[in-house]
Order: C-alpha cells, then sequence, then structure tokens
C-alpha cells in the first residue's frame, strides 16, 4: 500500500487533508497515529516498537508470492493478514505446548487425476453425507481436523463497509479460511473443497472463485484441478446421473428436474451443475446462457427480498439480521487451545479470545 493510497484513508471526515509529512516527519501527531491505528488495527504500541515489521517469507504469504488469481481489496487484506498473523501465534502456542500439527495427506500435482484423488480422500474422510447444508459444512470441517487441517471461518456483517472480495484462501502449512456465505452454504462447500485442492497441490492462494467460470478453458492447471477436484468430491455417486445426460436443450426443459434433485443430493449449485454440462459439450452456449440469465435472476429476487425486508425492519426500528453469526470453530483449533491451556502456555482470557466465547462459555470448552 503506498503512501498516496492511505492518505485519503486516514483524511476521512477532515477538512483540511493529512499530507505525507505529517506521517514521516520525525514526530506525528497522535490523533494523526489514532486514525491510522483504526484503519490497520493492530494497537497504539506497535507504532512505538523500534523495531521495523519483519519482512520474510515466513511473516506474510505476500512475501511469498506476488501474484494472486484475484485484484485482492484492502478489506481482503487486511483479512488475511489478520490469519496470517493467527495462524504464527497459533503454531507458536502448539509448539510451547509440545503439539505436533504434521502433515498427514500426501502431496499430490495438477498430473494426477483429480477425479481419482476425489474419491481417493473422499473414502479416506469417511463423509456422510447430510442434507444439511450447514451441518454437512460443519462435518467436513471436523473430518480435515482430524488429518491435521485448521479450517476457520470470517464472517463479515451485511453493513461492513471494506468487505473483502474473496470467497477463501489457503495458507501453508495447513491453513484454510473461508467467508461465510449469508445466503448460500453450497458456496461455501465448493469454496473449502476447493481450497482443499490447493492444499493438496500445496500451492497457496487467495481468491475469489469465479462458479460461472467454471468451464474456463483459459484458467490455469492448477484452478482447473481445484475445479475439478471439487466438481468430483462434490458429485459423489450423483456422477452417474449427471453421465446419464447425453443433451441438455429445451426440447427436455434442460434436465431442470433431475438438475435440482442432484443439486440437492450432493450440494453442488444448479449453477455450477449446468457449466459442468457446458464444459462437456452436453449444453449449447446459448442455451446456457438463458439457463444461467434465468438462475441468475431467480437469485437477484431473492436477495432483492431480503434487502427490502432489511430495510422494513430499519424502518420499523427492528434490528437487522439479528445477532452477528458465530464462525464454525475447527475441533482442531478447540483441542489445540484446550491443551495449551492445560500446559499452562495459556491463560483464561487467551482462551476466550482465541475461540470468540464468553467467559460464562468457557466451562463448556474446557470441562
Amino acid at each position: 500500500m503506498t503512501i498516496e493510497d492511505l492518505l485519503p484513508i486516514i483524511s476521512e471526515g477532515l477538512k483540511k487533508m493529512i499530507s505525507k509529512e505529517d506521517i514521516l516527519s520525525d514526530n506525528i501527531e497522535v490523533g494523526y497515529l489514532k486514525r491510522i491505528d483504526k484503519f490497520f488495527n493492530k494497537g497504539i504500541h506497535y507504532y512505538l516498537d523500534p523495531k521495523s515489521p519483519e519482512i520474510s517469507r515466513d511473516a506474510s504469504i505476500f512475501f511469498r508470492k506476488q501474484k494472486f488469481n484475484t485484484d485482492l481489496n484492502i478489506g481482503a487484506k487486511k483479512i488475511v493478514n489478520q490469519f496470517e498473523e493467527f495462524k504464527i501465534s497459533l503454531s507458536a502456542i502448539a509448539k510451547l505446548a509440545d503439539i505436533k500439527i504434521n502433515r498427514s495427506l500426501p502431496i499430490y500435482n495438477v498430473h494426477d487425476n483429480p477425479r481419482q484423488i476425489a474419491r481417493e480422500i473422499r473414502n479416506l474422510l469417511h463423509l456422510t453425507f447430510n442434507t444439511d447444508k450447514k451441518d454437512f459444512l460443519k462435518a467436513i470441517i471436523s473430518k480435515l481436523a482430524e488429518q491435521n487441517i485448521l479450517v476457520f471461518e470470517f464472517v463479515e456483517t451485511w453493513n461492513k463497509k471494506d468487505k473483502a472480495n474473496i470467497d477463501g484462501f489457503f495458507l501453508n502449512p495447513n491453513v484454510i479460511v473461508l467467508k461465510r456465505q449469508q445466503t448460500s452454504f453450497r458456496r461455501e462447500i465448493f469454496t473449502l473443497i476447493h481450497e482443499l485442492g490447493h492444499y493438496l497441490l500445496n500451492e497457496e492462494e487467495i481468491e475469489q472463485i469465479d462458479y460461472q467460470g467454471l468451464a474456463k478453458v483459459n484458467l490455469n492447471k492448477i484452478e482447473k484441478w481445484c475445479n475439478d477436484f471439487a466438481y468430483h468430491f462434490l458429485i459423489g455417486d450423483s456422477i452417474q446421473e449427471m453421465e446419464s445426460i447425453s443433451v441438455a436443450n429445451t426440447s427436455n426443459d434442460y434436465h431442470f428436474e433431475l438438475i435440482r434433485k442432484i443439486s440437492s443430493d450432493t450440494h453442488l449449485s444448479q449453477i455450477a451443475l449446468f457449466t459442468r454440462l457446458l464444459f462437456q459439450n452436453k449444453i449449447s452456449q446459448t442455451d446456457y446462457n438463458v439457463v444461467k440469465a434465468d438462475l441468475e435472476e431467480q437469485y437477484r429476487k431473492r436477495d432483492q427480498e431480503v434487502k427490502k425486508q432489511r430495510e422494513l425492519d430499519k424502518e420499523n426500528g427492528i434490528p437487522s439480521g439479528g445477532s452477528t453469526p458465530k464462525p464454525i470453530n475447527s475441533p482442531l483449533l478447540i483441542s489445540t487451545i484446550q491443551t495449551a491451556f492445560y500446559e499452562g502456555v495459556i491463560n483464561e482470557h487467551e482462551v476466550c479470545k482465541r475461540l470468540n466465547i464468553k467467559p460464562d462459555k468457557l466451562e463448556t470448552v474446557l470441562q
């Protein structure tokens, strides 16, 4: 981030814009420092540390990798930085508590068959399908925890100013982070398995997944492999029903009923399934565009209804959406924090902070 990028942000609401000299001189006003910290949220003590910030590959993915599949906005960069720091501190806690979280799954490459690997990993996890999408997501997170893979969620409120323009990311060696999708757990489930693909390839990435672009031929080999892996992992035994479709057009109503059934049985979205048909040349581009427009219109109407309800709630003084939903905690995170507490590495306050729980809920975690 350049100084020119930062100045308008910290000058917001001021009649006179803060200048470069105001924040790069030997002395800086406390008011300016507080404005800077309001954005970076590091705590004033951070700026008083005479030691320069560490610039190393271990410190951040932004020093390990220069280019990402998504042009990351400020909100995304802040989220990634937050979890990178959390990962480093958790690694230190685990080391002090003598907890070893080693990789248990092999590293694959893009030349391995994603369909075959998906079947192998699904069987290894002993995953049972659950019709409830959130419970299914929790189950996958728990199964991955058994393989020493840490999955985190971050939740953004609907009125947050700097929303992150990403769906998820993978950080070496074993961290997957997901954005809570308030309107579609299907999207979050697909993102999780896509990022699991990155873990299996041991290729870090931060991205917003283009669900309408799953069939693009210009995707790089890694993204294509992760998409194929996610599709075959989730489709499971329903692959036979998908392969029974020879062509989808107006004469057979695009097999909408079958697609709805497969979507319900796999938690793959309908658009992802139609995109797969396009990829396999089982639906024409013209027909695909018709189907895609129809599904997008249905989504737009649902989204409009939600926004309308929020406006009505606001007019009537009703808190919109209730309390902010809590992220799903991985069992691996909970067990690591529990062990660290029992070993005396962290205290009760730190347990509450790491697990995002209130002190009165502490007993339920530490019993």
